[in-house]
């Protein structure tokens, strides 16, 4: 008995000291004052007690409660929501600030002593609260953002009171610009409407802080308990602050009483009805809510065979706080009632919702989320109660407005309930990982129930659950849709699992896949579009004017929309000898934008006129070029068009242009590998994009961890990230393959670039992220697993950057980004090389056949010159939102355009290290056959060495019979010349004058 307790207490001994070795080098504390991470040296260790891990487990993901959840607990806990407390701070009145805080209190745009904030980066002020009265209050700011060509955004701020966020919403709210459309519309020279870019208009206002996306109803509340307290703002945008004020809330009464305190005797106002262009708004709070061309005959203007911008985009109008407000004049006081003529058939079977304002205010609770039910066409229609009895509205005489703001607060209940299934998704696909291992091992046979008690019935009822879900969404919509389908969808996904569960471990990845099919619908539930025309106010006892095409004017419609879809204006071609004919492989807005900034800078600098024309498909140019037909210049070309035409002589080289090493000083010399032919090069890039490293701040401090400087840092961190139920992206072979050193192509170009040790070596560290540290093999939705918080660090490109910006408002200020992982080397530095996303590089080019070479060359200079890709990038942002973000390849543009600083520095130490891989003939054949070795050795557990040698057999074949193809290999396979590919070894230092030391 005394041996087997001394075996007992070994064995626990043992245990915890392994759990010590683990852990131990990762637990360290980090956080600073500004919540920022330090960056781990490849050194880096120390340790805390191990209960601090364990501690930590369940609460890393949901650091902070949501506003639902809080006020839920106020209320219950007897937080007065209605009283009659009212206090406003001056902001010029602080009690505190951060160190790096740019702030002072001066004269603003007609206002004294108010605090000027020139934020530039992450800062903070602080007041001090003087609370009488206890309860619930909503916070209202007077502020004015800064209008100058850099800020454009929204200004983004945290709010905590006494040290804290109260809860995940206040961490993420935003005060907006107002925007106007330039007018009146510009047309081209076809007689088309160019869209308008809007101009910042904004002056001082107030708003009252609601979530930013548009999830509630009401203004955001805060309890404040009699006493004093600290209310502290973050951000990192600048702007003007005259004023927090706090007050009560204000209920918001129904129609029946909101009628009945209505003038009772109000004399019956005899005018005609008044209409306003939807088009004309008086100001929107979003530049990117555009204006929109539709050729329904009804709708006004309407111009026959031309573009006329005559609607509101319903598209782009479509989430978050997006809000729009109209003026017009009454002409008598009385009552009204209001009509719109409106389409909201652009996602099947769904409703949108607004909320209505007249002059600021939502009239009575029925408009706070007023339905628009799906329907085809354009319908008109009235603002109206269940039984069809239109609303009547008291106008003074005079100037009123009407305002109308997206909400998506119906939704918010189903869509919380999808993202509940999302995280119980996540918690059954670690614990299975757990189970197995991470392995598919066909040769094991389960007892799910047995092995793992409680997952089948979890899965179960998941699975009940979304059937409420669904029936709960069929209620709120009207009837069902594409989302509700969805859910079936997931659902039989479910049954399918349930039905064999003991099979469930052979299918892992559908865990996953469940998990990216339920984000993609909590993604669409927030789309609530609606487009419009006009809106009628139109004297209570008179009728509404005629607001839909009768039959007639419908087929009359589409007979002419029929004759004038034959006049295409997509690629015109015939060609004007005295024009220089451009064909740009994107938008209509991003072709109108060019060919505006070209007449009105490019020709009258060099009198040289400039055609700029759509393409649509790129393939076209293939056809065209073979009918002789191709443009003098091509912009947007992916990335490896130009290569396609360098080998068969379609396109010029640049090098023959006398100032052409001027043009390649300007970006990194990765940027030019894929353009490089024979000694030449083809095109010049014009946008890029590459991997970043994503991390959330809250987390990853919570778990006592550095951002990892090397991949060495990162091996040491996977444990505890997996022992808190966390995980780390899946990455791309270029990551690997380039921080080795490795060309992926021999310089002379006749065959792959890794058949050797050090190839091999890498090769087998990007498969032990899956054999060896547990990455999982695919990551369906990076976003997502990074909101909810189970890949809380993970690389993505910089279109992941766009995205957290813009579809995780509540993540304000909790992440960041930083360079790629690197291999540290004998001198210290660390070698971070990797190559872009080829999907997201474009380039332009000069054709073969142009008459006008040197009239092409001085376009392209001019195209992607500083100044015209700064205005390019900022124009096109200003027109379409955040999501637009112009990603130059010029970098004296790209940080002009408005970034976050300390995000800009990360980006920029990474770009240094970009370097795309070069192509030659059969190159092709590099990315499918390295993926089918990758799958072997991780997914069938081939070896790694056998596996790799295969992908280049394969690969080498390919390249030499394509080099023979071009001539540069014999019958025989013998080299004939080589293509002496360009070397980069050393990191670009044209970004070092931007990088702060």
């Amino acid at each position: 008995m005394e041996l087997k307790a001394l075996f007992r207490t070994r064995a626990v001994m043992s245990f915890m000291l392994a759990l010590i070795c683990v852990l131990g080098p990762t637990l360290t504390a980090l956080a600073d004052n500004n919540g920022t991470l330090p960056k781990a040296s490849s050194t880096s260790g120390g340790a805390e007690a191990a209960s601090h891990a364990a501690n930590i487990a369940n609460t890393a993901k949901n650091l902070i409660p949501t506003y639902t959840e809080v006020l839920e607990g106020w209320k219950k806990n007897g937080a007065k929501e209605y009283h009659t407390g009212s206090m406003t701070l001056s902001a010029a009145s602080l009690s505190g600030k951060s160190a790096n805080a740019n702030v002072a209190v001066e004269s603003y745009d007609g206002k004294n002593n108010v605090l000027v904030w020139k934020a530039k980066g992450d800062e903070w002020v602080e007041y001090d609260l003087e609370v009488a009265q206890g309860g619930l209050y909503t916070i209202e700011m007077s502020y004015h953002p800064f209008v100058d060509s850099r800020d454009r955004k929204p200004i983004a701020l945290s709010l905590s009171v006494d040290g804290v966020s109260p809860y995940l919403e206040s961490k993420s709210i935003e005060l907006y610009r107002h925007w106007k459309d330039k007018m009146p519309i510009v047309k081209d020279d076809n007689g088309d409407e160019i869209r308008p870019a809007a101009n910042d208009i904004s002056s001082w206002q107030t708003w009252e802080l609601r979530d930013m996306s548009g999830a509630y109803l009401d203004p955001l509340l805060w309890n404040l308990t009699p006493g004093k307290h600290k209310i502290r703002l973050a951000g990192s945008d600048p702007m003007a602050l005259e004023s927090i004020s706090f007050k009560a809330p204000v209920p918001v009464a129904n129609y029946e009483a909101v009628k009945k305190e209505q003038p009772k005797n109000a004399s019956p106002v005899e005018a005609d009805p008044i209409v306003i262009e939807a088009e004309q708004v008086g100001w929107k709070n979003d530049s990117s809510i555009t204006l929109a061309y539709d050729n329904d005959i009804a709708n006004s203007p309407y111009v026959r065979g031309k573009i006329s911008y005559n609607t509101l985009d319903g598209s782009h109008w479509s989430s978050k706080n997006q809000e729009i407000s109209w003026s017009f004049d009454a002409p008598a006081a009385g009552f009204y009632k209001i009509a719109l003529r409106q389409q909201q058939s652009l996602v099947s079977n769904r409703s949108s919702f607004r909320t209505i304002m007249i002059n600021g205010k939502v009239p009575f609770s029925e408009l706070k989320a007023y339905r628009f039910p799906y329907a085809t066409g354009w319908k008109g229609r009235e603002l109206a109660n269940d039984e069809g009895e239109p609303y009547q509205f008291y106008l003074e005489k005079g100037t009123n407005t009407i305002s109308m703001r997206v909400t998506q607060a119906p939704l918010i209940p189903a869509a919380a309930e999808m993202d509940k299934g999302i995280a119980t998704l996540v918690k059954l696909s670690t614990d299975l990982r757990t189970l197995t291992g991470g392995v598919d091992d066909k040769n094991r046979t389960w007892d799910l129930k047995k092995d793992l008690p409680g997952f089948v019935e979890q899965l179960q009822e998941l699975n009940d659950n979304l059937a409420a879900t669904r029936e709960q969404l069929t209620a709120i919509n009207g009837r069902s849709d594409a989302l509700s389908q969805g859910l079936v969808t997931v659902s039989k996904d479910i049954e399918t699992l349930l039905k064999y569960p003991d099979e469930i471990p052979y299918d892992a990845g559908r865990m996953n896949s469940m998990q990216g099919k339920l984000a993609d619908l909590v993604k669409q539930l927030s789309s609530q579009p609606l487009q419009i025309d006009r809106i009628f106010i139109v004297p209570a006892q008179k009728p509404f004017p005629k607001m839909e095409s009768t039959f007639a004017e419908k087929i009359q419609g589409s007979i002419i929309n029929f004759f004038n879809s034959f006049r295409s204006k997509e690629v015109s071609e015939k060609t004007d000898d005295q024009v220089l004919n451009v064909w740009m492989n994107r938008g209509r807005d991003y072709v109108n934008l060019l060919q505006s900034m070209a007449n009105e800078m490019f020709t009258p600098q060099t009198g040289i006129k400039v055609k700029i024309n759509l393409l649509k498909d790129d393939k076209l140019l293939l056809l065209m070029n073979a009918a002789g037909m191709a443009p003098d210049v091509g912009i947007g070309l992916p990335h490896d068009t130009p290569f396609d035409y360098a080998i068969r002589n379609g396109v010029y080289n640049l090098k023959q242009f006398p100032d052409f090493d001027d043009v390649y000083k300007q970006f990194a010399p990765g940027a030019w590998m894929p353009y490089f032919y024979d000694g030449g090069y083809y095109a010049v890039p014009e946008t890029q994009t590459f991997s970043m490293m994503f991390y959330r701040k809250d987390i990853l401090q919570n778990l006592g961890l550095s951002v990892p400087d090397t991949w060495d840092d990162m091996y040491r961190m996977l444990p505890v990230l997996q022992q808190n139920g966390m995980n780390f992206t899946p990455v791309e072979h270029s990551i690997f393959m380039q921080m080795h050193g490795l060309e992926y192509i021999k310089q002379d170009g006749s065959r792959t670039g890794f058949n050797n040790d050090k190839g091999f070596e890498a090769f087998k560290e990007w498969t032990d992220l899956q054999n060896k540290y547990g990455i999982d093999q695919r990551s369906d939705n990076f976003v997502q697993h990074f909101r909810d918080g189970s890949y809380p660090i993970g690389i993505a490109d910089l279109n992941g950057y766009l995205q957290l910006t813009v579809a995780a408002p509540e993540l304000n200020g909790v992440w960041g980004v930083a360079p790629i992982p690197g291999v540290k080397q004998a001198d210290g530095t660390v070698v971070r090389w990797t190559g872009g996303n080829g999907g997201d590089q474009f380039a332009s080019a000069i054709f073969k056949h142009t008459k006008k070479p040197q009239e092409s060359w001085e376009f392209l200079k001019w195209w992607m010159s500083e100044e015209v890709q700064e205005k390019y990038g900022l124009d096109l942002e200003t027109l379409n939102g955040v999501t637009f973000r112009w990603y130059t390849s010029n970098v004296d543009s790209f940080v002009k355009l408005p970034w976050k600083e300390e995000d800009l520095q990360a980006i920029l130490e990474q770009w240094k290290w970009f370097r795309e891989v070069a192509k030659v003939p059969g190159s092709y054949y590099m990315e499918r056959e390295l993926t089918n070795a990758w799958t072997r050795t991780v997914i069938n557990g081939e070896n790694y060495r056998t596996s790799l040698e295969t992908a280049i057999k394969e690969v080498d074949r390919e390249i030499q019979r394509k080099m023979q193809e071009f001539h540069y290999v014999d019958a025989n396979g013998q080299l004939v010349r080589s293509l002496n590919l360009p070397v980069i070894t050393k990191p670009w230092e044209g970004v070092d004058k931007y990088v702060k030391k």
